[in-house]
């Protein structure tokens, strides 16, 4: 068997808290299970959709910019 790998401080987890109203952290609990994930997995994925999204506008914003 291999060693386990032990993670870098580079690759530690943290935590990431967000106020919302309890019903709407319920719902989305719930669909989650629905959907057979995770909360957490979601909201990283999210963030990751999010962060590609913005650099591609980042990108598209200075391409428009050396048109000038």
């Amino acid at each position: 068997m291999g060693k386990k790998k032990k993670k870098s401080d580079k690759d530690e987890d943290v935590k990431l808290v967000v106020r919302i109203e309890a019903g709407l952290r319920d719902a989305f609990i719930e669909a989650c299970q629905d959907m057979d994930t995770t909360a957490s997995r979601e909201v990283r994925q999210f963030i990751r959709d999010f962060l590609a999204r913005s650099n591609q506008a980042a990108i598209t914003s200075m391409d428009d910019d050396n048109k000038r």
